[in-house]
Formats: structure tokens, sequence, C-alpha cells
């Protein structure tokens, strides 16, 4: 399970150095793709292959604009061997990400953010919906 919050900036060629505690979880080989929250998602290519295959098995009549969003904005890469990926300048675009982004572990996958962003997504406005949540989830 990916968890923990880090902070790092965007080098020049748009490359981030990810966390060596998420790297060792994440593998070789990842999926970044685009979130509906205005962030990045990155997957092992594992991970990634068990989220599509679910998606796979829902009507297509129901998916096919999810697929869309995902599967056209996915980026197959590699982490390099100094623990970097790049970040594609359409996903740069779509996140809103210029220079200091904060990658965040949730469960499954690795969520980057625009630091700004990130902010403001766990800013007291949205403390009392997140609490509403775990109330209907029992906590």
């Amino acid at each position: 399970m990916f968890c923990g919050e880090y902070s790092h900036a965007v080098d020049s060629k748009n490359r981030i150095i990810l966390p060596s505690k998420l790297r060792e979880q994440l593998g070789e080989q990842v999926v970044l793709t685009k979130s509906v929250d205005k962030c990045l998602s990155l997957y092992p290519s594992d991970a990634w292959t068990i989220f599509t295959e679910k998606l796979d098995t829902l009507p297509a009549t129901e998916t096919r604009k999810v697929k869309r969003f995902l599967y056209a904005a996915a980026f197959e890469t590699q982490i390099d061997g100094q623990g970097r990926i790049l970040l594609p300048p359409n996903l740069c675009e779509y996140a809103g990400i210029s220079k200091n982004v904060r990658v965040a572990g949730v469960g499954d996958h690795v969520e980057i953010w625009d630091e700004a962003l990130w902010n403001a997504e766990l800013g007291d406005e949205n403390a009392s919906e997140i609490a509403d949540t775990l109330l209907k989830l029992g906590f």
C-alpha cells in the first residue's frame, strides 16, 4: 500500500524524483495518467492492469468516456537510474503542474499534485466532507 506525502520540485526537463520508499513499491515500469481530481495518478504496471481489467468488465456504453479520459492520457514509462520520472507537458498542463509538487501515496497508486492545488484540496473547507464520508463508512 502506498502512503505518505512528499514535496518535490520539477526540474527543467519536467522530471521529478520519486521518494525511495515509493520507488521500491512501484517497480521499474509505471503508468502515469490523468485523475478526475486535477492531479496525476501513477500506477505500478501490475496495479494498472488490475484497474483496467475491472474497467473492461463494465459495459462499453457506461465506460467509453472514462476510457478515453484515462487511456488517451496514459503514459507508460520507466523510473530512471536516479529515481526520476518524466511528466509529459500535456499531463503537466492538465494538472496545473509547473514547479513544486506533492507526491502522495493513496493506497493502490500514487498521486502527483501541483503544490497549491494539493493545499487547497486538503484545506479546512474539505474537512467536513471528509468527516461525513468517514461517518458513512462507520468510522
